[in-house]
């Protein structure tokens, strides 16, 4: 069989699939499971274009860890073909864990459990299947590795991941304010002391990069109708899985079922094969297909939240950047109580509130060094001329309201 292929991707034109190996790990069941799961989760309700999968996401990734890897090798710095092939596979496999709605599931089905640890969980599994051969993949990984440059390329500030999705959700969005200068970057790239920097030429290109991440967030990724989305899907599981640990019939699949049905700790998750192999079957249809059926459930509550979805007659959502009052939080509980007509308990469904958060930089965790004419370093925060780029290092956190239009 040919195992040479190439995939025709609209962002970066013709992608080569460097070795069988990797061939094989792409028409695994776990990877293709991706193909089936939005990068972008509900932000199709705001931006239509924004139907790109997973899978589109970890084939550009490893493309731009060829091209990063080109660009070091050719600046002297050695790097073997078996770290470039597991590199390239640490890349390709580093989100092979997200579930369907991702944000959604972790608050809800699989509550708690990180879905890097799930990741790691797969590769572990994969590395059985391919008898020891993602060992090395899976050290870069986990950034357990003497060339740290390696796993700083596929997790850190500057990471090819983060490159790819913002390069991506920009071009799918068709919000402009996310495009980067990620050819630029990547030539900039270079390697001091075994770390991952970028030459001072290179600095316009970080802070916009820096910039254009902060934006995408505001614009796209915690847009308010996006939340509305994503937080009316969390409340349906909520739901359904209280409905379902009552003893409550819900048509699911086999594999929904299973996380509706069970309440499932992240030491169990991790210590059976039962979570991860249902887990491995999940995907947007899943849940979707069921949020359609359960429009005509007879609870109520679950009823109106899935008409809500299906219809997009989503939450109104305010943003600001002090508590809600609570004054007005208990007026609108009770007057949306006797319009649908929900006891005191179940309005928490349809009015509440939370915390979303932005930060754009974090200088504590894996720096950009920026590497000076006089090959010392220095921290982009602190070598940029822009006042605003230390800012883009705090956190910065904005509450929100939310409850149903109608009211």
């Amino acid at each position: 069989m040919n195992k040479k292929k190439i995939i025709n991707d609209p962002v970066y034109g013709f992608i080569n699939i460097p070795s069988e190996i990797i061939f094989d790990l792409i028409a695994h069941p776990y990877f293709q499971r991706l193909r089936y799961i939005k990068q972008l989760g509900m932000t199709h309700l705001v931006y239509p274009g924004a139907l790109h999968t997973r899978f589109h996401h970890a084939i550009g990734a490893m493309h731009l860890m060829s091209l990063a890897i080109e660009v070091l090798r050719g600046k002297g710095h050695e790097i073997t073909a078996a770290e470039e092939e597991a590199a390239t596979i640490a890349i390709l496999l580093h989100d092979i864990g997200h579930g369907p709605f991702s944000h959604a599931l972790e608050h809800t089905l699989v509550n708690g459990i990180k879905h890097e640890d799930i990741s790691m969980m797969m590769m572990e599994k994969l590395n059985v299947e391919f008898e020891g051969r993602l060992t090395l993949a899976i050290n870069i990984f986990k950034g357990d590795y003497a060339k740290t440059f390696l796993p700083q390329l596929v997790s850190s500030q500057l990471d090819l991941d983060r490159m790819d999705y913002l390069n991506r959700d920009s071009f799918f969005t068709g919000v402009s304010e996310g495009v980067i200068s990620f050819d630029r970057i990547i030539k900039m790239f270079n390697v001091l002391d075994n770390q991952l920097v970028i030459e001072e030429k290179g600095i316009y290109s970080i802070e916009k990069f820096l910039i254009a991440r902060r934006l995408m967030y505001w614009q796209v990724y915690l847009h308010k109708t996006v939340i509305a989305g994503e937080m009316l899907l969390v409340k349906i599981l909520e739901r359904a899985k209280y409905l379902a640990g009552n003893g409550e019939v819900l048509f699911a699949t086999p594999a929904l079922q299973h996380f509706l049905k069970n309440e499932i700790t992240e030491s169990e998750f991790f210590t059976s094969d039962v979570h991860l192999l249902q887990f491995s079957k999940l995907d947007d249809q899943d849940i979707f297909a069921s949020v359609k059926v359960w429009v005509d459930h007879p609870d109520r509550i679950l009823s109106a939240l899935c008409g809500m979805l299906t219809q997009r007659n989503l939450y109104k959502v305010e943003i600001s950047n002090e508590v809600p009052n609570k004054n007005r939080v208990n007026d609108l509980r009770e007057r949306t109580a006797a319009f649908l007509k929900v006891n005191k308990t179940d309005v928490c469904y349809f009015v509440f509130t939370d915390m979303i958060r932005n930060r754009a930089y974090n200088a504590g965790r894996g720096n950009i060094n920026i590497l000076l004419k006089s090959n010392t370093i220095i921290d982009i925060a602190k070598a940029s001329d822009l006042s605003n780029l230390e800012s883009l290092d705090k956190t910065v956190k904005k509450h929100i309201l939310c409850y149903p239009r109608i009211i």
